[in-house]
């Protein structure tokens, strides 16, 4: 084997690597920008206001809301389901109580079953855009504004859907600063008493 044929060898072995490490780094902000745009995997759309139409069609909408284990917050719907206008603006909302002795931070990842209509799901505006953060036996509401888009009617697969089943699961996230240092204050005002 010729020293030229090795290098052009080496070079396209070099090729491949760099090729197959860029497609991994793109993989998950294309899969994030594929569901975002297809509504595949249940990711739901999101806009800055309500929708222009509103048709006579209606839909049900269910809510669901669970926590990771060993979360030590409650988190449930205010309510189970309740029945929109294909384009009308709906509002929900979610309890949540932080049942420890600390503050603690939380994030929510969503999903929309079945998954041919989440992307006709659209959120408004939603607790799940924004990290929170409760205080010790803090009960907060939290609140859910979305429609579901009158296009789903088109959707060859997602125009059957009867009801559409709205769920969030809470994580519990790393405190803010200006939260983990007032925690670290407290508990060490505790320790020295």
């Amino acid at each position: 084997m010729s020293e030229r044929s090795t290098t052009k060898s080496a070079l396209m072995l070099v090729g491949v690597v760099v090729f197959m490490g860029g497609m991994a780094w793109a993989a998950v902000p294309f899969y994030d920008w594929f569901c975002r745009v297809t509504g595949f995997g249940g990711t739901t759309a999101a806009a800055d206001a309500g929708s222009d139409v509103v048709l006579d069609k209606t839909i049900k909408v269910r809510f669901d809301g669970s926590v990771e284990r060993d979360f030590p917050w409650e988190f449930k719907p205010a309510q189970r389901q309740m029945e929109v206008k294909l384009g009308e603006t709906g509002l929900a909302f979610y309890e949540a109580t932080n049942t420890s002795d600390r503050p603690i931070a939380g994030t929510a990842s969503y999903n929309v079953a079945p998954y041919s209509a989440g992307g006709y799901f659209t959120k408004i505006d939603c607790f799940c855009f924004e990290l929170q953060v409760l205080e010790p036996g803090e009960t907060v509401m939290m609140p859910v504004t979305f429609y579901v888009d009158p296009e789903i009617t088109q959707d060859r697969d997602a125009k059957f859907a009867k009801v559409i089943t709205l769920s969030y699961t809470f994580h519990e996230t790393d405190l803010p600063e200006e939260y983990a240092a007032l925690d670290a204050d407290v508990s060490g005002q505790a320790d020295q008493n």
